[in-house]
C-alpha cells in the first residue's frame, strides 16, 4: 500500500513534492542533482541516489518517536502525533517496577506536571495526595480520576491490570469535563486482549518493608536531666527538683529497670520489618471475533507492630484480592460489544486506639521513656508513681489490650459498551453507548477488649511484686455496615475520516451519572448531566487544530445557575515538515509547536472531608441543640430550633482560565527528545465563605463566589535512548516541573498590618512569627544595631536562652500583629524525576530518582514542644541535644530548657519551620532472563528473576522522620522502604 503525504525533495534545494493518495509522486530534478530526500512524520528520513534512474521506489521505516502510538484522551483515544494539548503518559510496565501497594505512590516523579505527597505508610491506607500542576484553588485541588472512562478510585488497582495512565493537564484536554475538570484529570486504561493464541503471565514477589526513618527520643537520663535543668533555669532549688540524684543515677546506670525504666518505645513496640507479597496471574488472547484479558491478583502487607503473644492479632494488616475480565466481542463486522468486569476484596486490620485512629501515633509519641517497663513476663508494667511522680504515659497505653477492628471491603465495577459503525451513512461515522455500575460494601467487625496493667512494688527484701489494676476481658463483638453505589451512562456519535491530506474528527456526547448515599443528605442521591463536543482537524500531520466544549449541570447550584459552558481550543504545527526546515533535518529531526487556551470549571466546596451540596437552598435551621430555658425556676432547657446557615441562590461554579504553550523536539537521529511546556491559570469565582463578617452574626455565612487564585509554571522532559552494538541499550529520562500560585482574593479580613495578609501569598502559606535569635547579655545591642530599636517586650520577659522575635510593626511589643509569611507550603513548588537504565542480552537494570524542593514543614506539638503542654509527654532527642545552654550559646538551635517561658519560646515561628526538600531513590530494579532447555519443554516463553527496591535512599536536611511525613498534631504511620525479590513467567 502506498503512503500519501511523504515529502520528496532534492537535497540542497527547495525543489520538492508530496506523494499522492496512492503514494505516487513525480518530480523534475536539475541535471546536477545527486540525492532525493524522503521524509514523513513518524518515519525515518531516507536519502536515495538519483543516478540515471527514472523510477525510485522507497520503503519508509518507522521512527522511534512513536508518533503512531495511541494515547487515551477524554472520551476516546488519539494518535500521539495529533495531540495538541498538554498530555503525559505512564506505561503499565513502568508502574510494575515500584513494589508498593498503592498506585498513587508509583506515579511520583514519573511524568511532568504531577506532584504527590505521601504522608503515611499504613498498610492499605498509604495513598499519596496527588496534584496536577500544583494547588490552584482555595478548595480541594484533587484531580478527577477515571478508570476506563468512569470516575473511580484507582490507587488499589493491581498494576498488572493497567495498560497506561494518562495525565490531562491543560484546558484543551480537560474542558470536556466541564465543572469537573479544573484540577486536571487522570485517565487509567486497563489491558485488553488481542487476537492470537492465549498468553499466560504469572508473577510473584516477596518484599521486606522497613521504616524509612523513625523519630529519635531522649532516654530517661536525658529526659530527667532536661527537666531538672528547666527547673533550675526557672529558679527552683535543687532539693525540689522532680528527679533527685538517686533517680538520675538509676536512669544512668539502668540499675533498676523495673522501678526506674528506660524504654525506647518505638524500638520496643515496632518490628524491624514486615513482609509484603504480590502475586498475579493473567491470560490474554483472542479468536477472530472475541478477545479477552482476564487477571487475578493478590497483595498482602503486614504491619510493623509487635503483638507480644496477646492472644489475638491487633497488628496492622492488609490483604487485597483483585480480579478483572475485559472482553471484546465482534457481533458483526460493524458492531463491537465490550464488557469490563473488575473489582477487589479487601481485608484490613487496625488496632483499636484511644479516641480515634488518627490519634494512635500522636499518643504513642507522648510516651515518656520511664512511663513503664513494657511487657514483662506477659504483663504490661506501668511505672509506680510512688517512686516516680507524674511519670507520664507508657507507649502501650494508646492501644495495647484494647482490641482491633477488622474491615472488609467489596468493590465491584461493571462496564458494558456497544459501538456501531455507521459507514452505510458515511464512512468514519459510528455510534457508541456505554453504561457502568459500581458498588462498594463495607463490613466492620469491632473486637474491643481491655487488659489489666501491673504496677511494680518493692518488697522489704528488695524483690519486686506487682499490683494488678483492671481485669482481663473477653473480646467483645460489634459490627457495622456501610455501602455505596453509583451508575454512569453515556451516548455518543463519533466521526473520524481522512480525505487525502485532510483528517477530520468530531464527537458529540451526552453523559449522566448518579451517586447514592453521599456523605451529606445521605438519602438524596447526587448526580451530574452534561454534553460534550469536540472537533479535530489535521492536514498532512503538519497543521492541527482542536476545539472542545463541555456543557455541564451540577446539583449544587440553583436552576438558573446550574449549567455552565466550558470551551477550549488548541493548535499545533509540525515545523519540521516545512520545506524551509529540510536543510536542518539531520540535526532537528522533529519539531512541533503547541498552544491552547480554554475555560474549565469546579463545583466542589468542602467542609473538612465532606463535600457540601445544594449550596443555593433556602436558609436552614437545626432542631435540637442545647435548647432554651423558658419560664422561671426551670432547671432544664427545652428543645428548640436555631438558625444554621444563610443561603446564596446566586452561587455558581468556579472558573479556571488556562493557557498552555509547548514545543516537542527530537535531535540526533531521534535519540535525544525534548518537550517543554509553559502554562498559566487564572482561577476566579472560587467558592469560599467570607471572613469579613463579625462573630456577632449568629449564623453561618453562605458559600459565595469570591476567591481568586493565579498560578503559573513550566515543565521540561528530556529523553535519551541509544544502542551500542546489537545487544546493549541504555536510556536516561529526566523531567522537571515547577508550579507556583498566589492568592489574589479570598474574602480575608483586613489585618492590622499588610505583611500579615494571606492574600498575595501562596495557598497554604505559614503566617507565623519571625525568629531573630536567642537572648543573652549582648542581644539588645545586636538587635538594635540591626533594627534601630530595642528588643520589644515579650510576654513573661526574657532570660538568657529565650527566643527573641522580630517586632515587625516596631510598636515595642510582641503580639498577634507580629506574624508574616515564612518558608514554603507542604506541597513542593519543584518536582523532578530521573529514570535511567540499560539492557544487555538477558540482563536489565533500571532506577528512578525523585526530588522535590521549595517545600517546608511547620513543626507542631511533639515535634516542637519538649515534654508537651503538660510537661509529662515525649521529649525528642534533638530537643535535648540542640538546646541552648551557656556553653552551647553559639551553636544552639533551640531555646533553653524552661517550664515557665515555654509559651513564648514555642510559638509558631520560622525557628520551627524546616526545609522538607529531598532527593529519593524511588525505585531500583535489576533483572535477568533465564534460558534453560527445560523451559521449552514446559512451554515457558520467558522466565525473569528480579530484585527491586522502593525508597531505599533519601537525602534531606529534614531529620525528624521522613521528609514527606506529617509533623502536625496528627502524625501518621511511618513511611516504609521495601526490598523485593520477584519472579515473572510467560507461557
Amino acid at each position: 500500500m502506498g503512503l500519501p503525504g511523504v515529502n520528496v525533495f532534492v537535497k540542497g534545494t527547495f525543489i520538492g513534492v508530496t506523494t499522492d493518495i496512492n503514494g505516487h509522486y513525480a518530480i523534475s530534478v536539475p541535471a546536477e542533482a545527486e540525492l532525493l530526500v524522503y521524509s514523513f512524520v513518524g518515519m525515518l528520513e531516507k536519502e536515495m541516489a538519483i543516478g540515471n534512474k527514472l523510477t525510485i521506489d522507497v520503503v519508509m521505516e518507522e521512527s522511534s518517536i512513536d508518533l503512531d502510538e495511541v494515547v487515551a484522551i477524554a472520551y476516546g483515544s488519539q494518535k500521539k502525533t495529533t495531540i495538541t494539548g498538554a498530555v503525559s503518559t505512564v506505561s503499565g510496565e513502568q508502574l510494575l517496577k515500584t513494589p508498593t501497594g498503592s498506585l498513587s505512590n508509583a506515579l511520583s516523579g514519573s511524568v511532568t506536571g504531577l506532584s504527590s505527597v505521601q504522608y503515611s505508610g499504613e498498610p492499605g491506607a498509604d495513598d499519596a495526595e496527588i496534584y496536577i500542576r500544583g494547588v490552584t484553588t482555595l478548595n480541594n485541588s484533587s484531580p478527577l480520576i477515571q478508570v476506563d472512562g468512569v470516575e473511580r478510585e484507582f490507587s488499589q488497582l493491581d498494576p498488572n491490570e493497567i495498560e497506561s495512565i494518562t495525565i490531562l493537564k491543560d484546558a484543551s484536554a480537560t474542558a470536556v469535563f466541564g465543572v469537573r475538570g479544573a484540577n486536571g484529570v487522570i485517565l487509567i486504561t486497563t489491558k485488553r486482549g488481542k487476537e492470537g493464541k492465549a498468553k499466560i503471565s504469572f508473577s510473584s514477589s516477596t518484599g521486606y518493608q522497613m521504616p524509612t526513618k523513625l523519630l529519635e527520643f531522649a532516654d530517661s537520663y536525658e529526659y530527667a536531666s532536661y527537666y531538672n535543668e528547666a527547673q533550675a533555669n526557672d529558679g527552683v532549688s535543687a532539693g525540689s527538683y522532680k528527679f533527685q540524684p538517686d533517680v538520675l543515677e538509676a536512669f544512668k546506670t539502668h540499675s533498676d529497670p523495673i522501678l526506674y525504666p528506660d524504654v525506647d518505645w518505638l524500638d520496643q513496640l515496632l518490628k524491624k520489618g514486615a513482609i509484603q507479597t504480590q502475586h498475579n496471574v493473567n491470560i490474554s488472547g483472542g479468536a477472530e471475533k472475541i478477545r479477552y484479558f482476564v487477571s487475578l491478583g493478590a497483595f498482602t502487607q503486614e504491619g510493623l507492630f509487635k503483638t507480644f503473644d496477646s492472644g489475638y492479632d491487633f497488628n496492622f494488616d492488609f490483604k487485597r484480592y483483585n480480579y478483572r475480565a475485559n472482553l471484546d466481542y465482534d457481533i458483526s463486522e460493524s458492531t463491537l460489544l465490550t464488557l469490563n468486569l473488575g473489582g477487589r476484596i479487601e481485608d484490613k486490620n487496625t488496632p483499636i486506639s484511644n479516641e480515634d485512629q488518627n490519634q494512635l501515633f500522636r499518643q504513642l509519641y507522648w510516651a515518656t521513656p520511664f512511663g513503664g517497663a513494657g511487657i514483662i513476663d506477659g504483663k504490661r508494667v506501668v511505672t509506680n508513681t510512688d517512686y516516680l511522680p507524674d511519670a507520664g504515659s507508657d507507649g502501650l497505653s494508646p492501644y495495647y489490650g484494647k482490641g482491633y477492628n477488622a474491615k472488609s471491603t467489596n468493590v465491584l465495577n461493571v462496564d458494558l459498551a456497544l459501538k456501531q459503525k455507521l459507514d452505510f451513512v458515511t464512512e468514519g461515522l459510528y455510534f457508541k453507548v456505554k453504561g457502568s455500575y459500581n458498588s462498594t460494601f463495607y463490613h466492620t467487625k469491632t473486637r474491643s477488649s481491655s487488659t489489666p496493667f501491673y504496677t511494680p512494688v518493692k518488697t522489704s527484701d528488695g524483690g519486686i511484686e506487682y499490683k494488678k489494676s483492671g481485669d482481663d476481658a473477653e473480646l467483645n463483638y460489634g459490627e457495622s455496615f456501610d455501602k455505596g453505589r453509583n451508575w454512569y451512562a453515556e451516548a455518543s456519535v463519533n466521526y473520524d475520516r481522512k480525505y487525502g491530506k485532510h483528517t477530520i474528527g468530531a464527537l458529540a456526547l451526552y453523559t449522566q451519572s448518579k451517586k447514592y448515599y453521599p456523605k451529606q443528605y445521605t438519602d438524596i442521591p447526587s448526580g451530574y448531566v452534561g454534553m460534550v463536543g469536540r472537533i479535530t482537524y489535521d492536514w498532512s500531520t503538519r497543521y492541527m487544530a482542536e476545539f472542545n466544549v463541555g456543557y455541564n449541570g451540577s446539583e449544587n447550584f440553583a436552576r438558573a445557575k446550574r449549567y455552565g459552558f466550558f470551551p477550549a481550543g488548541s493548535l499545533a504545527w509540525v515545523v519540521s515538515e516545512e520545506n524551509f526546515m529540510k536543510e536542518f533535518k539531520n540535526v532537528i529531526n522533529y519539531m512541533k509547536l503547541r498552544g491552547s487556551y480554554g475555560v474549565v470549571g469546579n463545583d466542589k466546596y468542602y467542609v473538612g472531608d465532606t463535600q457540601q451540596r445544594f449550596m443555593y437552598i433556602p436558609d436552614s435551621y437545626v432542631l435540637g441543640g442545647s435548647g432554651y430555658n423558658f419560664g422561671t425556676n426551670v432547671g432544664s432547657n427545652q428543645p428548640g430550633a436555631y438558625e444554621s446557615s444563610k443561603s446564596n441562590k446566586d452561587v455558581t461554579w468556579e472558573k479556571a482560565y488556562k493557557q498552555n504553550y509547548g514545543i516537542d523536539l527530537a535531535f540526533l537521529k531521534e535519540r535525544f527528545k525534548v518537550s517543554v511546556d509553559v502554562f498559566s491559570e487564572h482561577r476566579e469565582d472560587i467558592l469560599v465563605k467570607s471572613e469579613t463578617t463579625p462573630n456577632i452574626v449568629g449564623v453561618s455565612l453562605p458559600v459565595i463566589n469570591m476567591g481568586v487564585v493565579d498560578s503559573h509554571g513550566y515543565e521540561i522532559a528530556l529523553k535519551w535512548n541509544d544502542d551500542i552494538g546489537e545487544n546493549f541499550k541504555y536510556w536516561v529520562n529526566m523531567n522537571l516541573s515547577f508550579a507556583k500560585n498566589k492568592i489574589i482574593e479570598k474574602g480575608e479580613v483586613k489585618p492590622n498590618e499588610d505583611y500579615m495578609r494571606q492574600t498575595g501569598r501562596p495557598v497554604g502559606s505559614n503566617i507565623i512569627r519571625k525568629f531573630w535569635g536567642f537572648y543573652d547579655e549582648t542581644a539588645n545591642d545586636r538587635y538594635k544595631a540591626q533594627y534601630g530599636q530595642d528588643i520589644a517586650v515579650h510576654a513573661g520577659g526574657l532570660e538568657p536562652g529565650d527566643v527573641v522575635y522580630v517586632d515587625l510593626n516596631k510598636d515595642g511589643t510582641i503580639d498577634s500583629d507580629d506574624v508574616t509569611k515564612a518558608g514554603y507550603t507542604n506541597n513542593p513548588e519543584y518536582v523532578a524525576g530521573m529514570n535511567l537504565g540499560f539492557s544487555w542480552k538477558n540482563l536489565d537494570f533500571s532506577m528512578q530518582w525523585t526530588g522535590a524542593w521549595n517545600t517546608s514543614r511547620l513543626l507542631q506539638e511533639t515535634f516542637r514542644n519538649p515534654m508537651g503542654d503538660t510537661n509529662t509527654k515525649g521529649l525528642l532527642s534533638y530537643q535535648y541535644k540542640q538546646r541552648w545552654t551557656p556553653e552551647t550559646a553559639s551553636t544552639a538551635k533551640l531555646p533553653r530548657a524552661t517550664l515557665a517561658h515555654k509559651t513564648n519560646n514555642y510559638q509558631s515561628s520560622d525557628l520551627f519551620l524546616v526545609d522538607a526538600s529531598y532527593l529519593r531513590l524511588k525505585n531500583i530494579e535489576i533483572g535477568y532472563k533465564l534460558n534453560l532447555p527445560v523451559f521449552q519443554r514446559a512451554g515457558i516463553d520467558n522466565c525473569r528473576l528480579y530484585l527491586s527496591g522502593y525508597n531505599l535512599l533519601t537525602f534531606s536536611k529534614f531529620k525528624l522522620g521522613d521528609p514527606e511525613s506529617k509533623t502536625s498534631s496528627r502524625p501518621a504511620y511511618p513511611l516504609t522502604r521495601v526490598i523485593n525479590l520477584g519472579l515473572k513467567l510467560a507461557f
